[in-house]
Formats: C-alpha cells, sequence, structure tokens
C-alpha cells in the first residue's frame, strides 16, 4: 500500500477527532460523577470564608 499525502492527512484528521471526542467524554464524566460534587461544591465556596479574607 502507497502511503500517500492525502491517506497521511485522512489519518491525522479522523485520529484528532476521535481523540478530541474521547477527552471530552471523559472531562464530562469526571465532572458529572456523583462523588465529585462535595469537592466541587467544597472549591466554589472556599473563597468565601471568613479566615480567607484579606487582614485589616
Amino acid at each position: 500500500m502507497d502511503l500517500t499525502h492525502d491517506i497521511t492527512v485522512w489519518f491525522s484528521k479522523s485520529f484528532g477527532l476521535f481523540y478530541l471526542l474521547a477527552l471530552s467524554a471523559a472531562v464530562l464524566v469526571y465532572v458529572y460523577w456523583p462523588s465529585n460534587k462535595a469537592r466541587f461544591d467544597e472549591a466554589a465556596t472556599s473563597i468565601l470564608r471568613e479566615e480567607d479574607r484579606p487582614w485589616r
């Protein structure tokens, strides 16, 4: 089989597409996994605590 430029470009575009789709799916699964809710809630409210305010 002759490895031409068109085949190489097609393969790299296809691989990149499926790689980004899989990576996006993995990030969405991680974000919406139920056991991560407490960690994300803690991070969202950590900047609002009393001890984290500037010194007066």
